[in-house]
């Protein structure tokens, strides 16, 4: 498949969302199909990692595609695309935001208590790594939706519960507030210090789960998220 971006694209990310949403539509990749890897699909378009990884996110959030760790992302068929959906309309304010991150307390709370309980050492790996890809596109200056989500998604699988995992993969990248910004708005000083704040409690969540401490898991989780809301609450930029 040879493809190339407008000259002037309106979005990069988008570009790239919607030639591969066009290819699996129109059935030139087919449902089974294993998605080029991120190298490629960089070298094909001319984009950074980061614009793949957020347009992976998306394709996910549109129930196109499921990403299996350590094997690759596979485009789902029709039949498998999950029910529940919110759709990035429903997330046009403030308070929709606030409504989605309570939502999520309940859901990962207890995603992360089960997720210390059942995790396996490759499931571990995969939150170190997310947590570790956060933390570096931070420091470069660089939008973090995709590690963050990544993170996120590495403890719903290893509940061992498929229904977290459906779930979060239903509400995509777009339900982490972080994806309402622009793929290429500068962080500022104060901005990655609050992100590397974010990161540290990614590592207690972490820590917590690599202990196997249901009950510490999930009060990482709950602080986590909770914060979120309230800074949002207090008209704050949110995150999570």
């Amino acid at each position: 498949m040879e493809h190339s971006l407008p000259t002037r694209p309106r979005n990069l990310t988008a570009e790239v969302v919607e030639v591969l949403t066009r290819d699996i539509k129109e059935g030139r990749l087919r449902q089974g199909d294993k998605l080029p890897t991120e190298a490629a699909i960089m070298g094909q378009f001319g984009v950074s990692r980061t614009v793949v990884r957020e347009a992976i996110s998306k394709l996910q959030a549109a129930g196109l595609v499921q990403t299996r760790h350590g094997i690759g992302t596979f485009v789902l068929p029709p039949m498998d695309q999950p029910s529940f959906r919110i759709d990035p309309a429903q997330l046009s304010t403030l308070r929709d935001v606030i409504d989605l991150i309570e939502f999520r307390i309940g859901l990962e709370t207890e995603a992360a208590a089960l997720a210390a309980q059942r995790r396996s050492p490759v499931q571990l790996e995969a939150m170190r790594t997310a947590m570790q890809q956060f933390g570096e596109a931070v420091d470069v200056g660089t939008n973090a939706v995709a590690a963050d989500f990544a993170f996120h998604s590495a403890i719903a699988r290893a509940t061992q519960n498929p229904h977290y995992m459906d779930v979060l993969q239903s509400l995509g990248a777009g339900a982490f507030p972080r994806a309402r910004l622009q793929a290429d708005e500068p962080l500022d000083d104060s901005r990655q210090a609050y992100l590397r704040r974010v990161n540290q409690e990614h590592e207690n969540i972490f820590n917590a789960i690599a202990a196997q401490d249901a009950e510490a898991a999930r009060a990482a989780m709950r602080t986590h998220l909770s914060g979120s809301r309230d800074r949002l609450k207090k008209g704050e930029s949110g995150h999570s």
